[in-house]
């Protein structure tokens, strides 16, 4: 077992070995972009050797900040959010903050608990998945005045500040997709929408546009399923393994079109021929999976560098005030859509 030094450096130790001043070392830890790549290494270099750490509980004691940003998402479970929070980390990074991670579950009353922990931290910043929240969560923010982001929706009234896609023209773009390739016979597989205000926003506007084309869905080619491939390709068996069938299958996400995708290959339904499956997200290893995945990109690197730049800029000084920033969607035409097979030769 390592022994504990007896005499742990201190930022003045740190500055004698890089040969520079103390303001510098601070400016290093607080405002890295402030200095030369040089300086920065020669400072890193010295912190390794010495085996420096500051003592964040002092600085916040006298009213300094944390470093660090509570990000609070509805799951860590799978790849829903993992592009996004690499990318948000990264960009917090750049701006020399810390990223502290917690999940809620789906449950907003618990998303408000997980807030207080981190509040309790002092972190300098929050970041919240989506815009449907309890009132409890925003009446917390709002009294102690914590900057933060809301990531992943979009809204032009939205009461915080966020970055991300409007969900409902997410759905409404998977449906045309399936509607413009002739397909009439669509059935719907999403989540719980349950403290879910993307996946509600989604289902909502494939449902609108499908109307608009005087569509009906039938209630039995509504499923729900949790984001696990191995639920939604449960629920989708029942579906699929029925006479008569849906044509073509739209998901709440691309986690769930992948468990459909399974369950027709379990039954022997070709895919695309016999049965479309659209999804939503484009998540890492959608477009490499077989048959490749016909989805909505979301462009997640992006929304999460944007807001990470923006809770900085909030902490900072550098902004002020409620910003709403909204990303195109792009529809990416796979392996998984096609032309109904009885329109095929029409």
């Amino acid at each position: 077992m390592a022994r504990k030094q007896k005499d742990k450096p201190d930022i003045v130790a740190v500055a004698k070995a890089a040969g520079v001043s103390i303001s510098t070392v601070s400016r290093s830890f607080n405002h890295p972009d402030l200095l030369k790549p040089a300086t920065r290494k020669k400072i890193d270099r010295a912190v390794q050797k010495l085996g420096y750490i500051r003592n964040r509980a002092a600085q916040v004691m006298h009213g300094r900040r944390s470093g660090t940003i509570g990000l609070v998402v509805p799951t860590i479970d799978n790849a829903i959010f993992a592009e996004l929070i690499q990318s948000f980390s990264d960009g917090l990074d750049q701006y020399g903050f810390t990223m502290l991670i917690a999940s809620h579950g789906f449950d907003l009353d618990r998303e408000y608990k997980m807030l207080r922990k981190l509040m309790e931290h002092r972190v300098d910043g929050l970041a919240l998945i989506g815009l449907e929240h309890s009132d409890a969560t925003h009446q917390l923010i709002e009294q102690q005045g914590v900057p933060t982001v809301a990531i992943w929706n979009y809204a032009d009234d939205a009461r915080l500040s966020c970055v991300g896609v409007q969900n409902s023209e997410a759905g409404r773009l998977a449906a045309c997709h399936l509607l413009d390739l002739g397909h009439r016979d669509i059935g719907l597989v999403f989540p719980d929408l349950a403290g879910n205000d993307r996946a509600h926003d989604r289902l909502h506007g494939a449902l609108s546009e499908l109307r608009r084309k005087k569509i009906k869905v039938p209630e039995e080619w509504q499923l729900q399923a949790p984001y696990s491939i191995a639920d939604s390709k449960r629920a989708s068996l029942s579906l699929l393994g029925k006479s008569p069938r849906p044509s073509a299958i739209l998901c709440g996400n691309d986690i769930i079109a992948q468990g459909v995708l399974y369950a027709a290959k379990h039954l022997g339904i070709a895919v695309p021929g016999e049965l479309s499956i659209m999804g939503i997200g484009d998540f890492k290893g959608s477009g490499e999976i077989e048959p490749s995945l016909s989805t909505i990109r979301i462009p997640a690197k992006r929304i999460g560098a944007l807001a990470a730049k923006q809770i900085a800029d909030a902490i900072t000084g550098k902004s002020a005030g409620t910003t709403a920033t909204n990303y195109e969607l792009s529809v990416l035409v796979r392996d998984s859509t096609a032309t109904p097979s009885g329109m095929a030769n029409t």
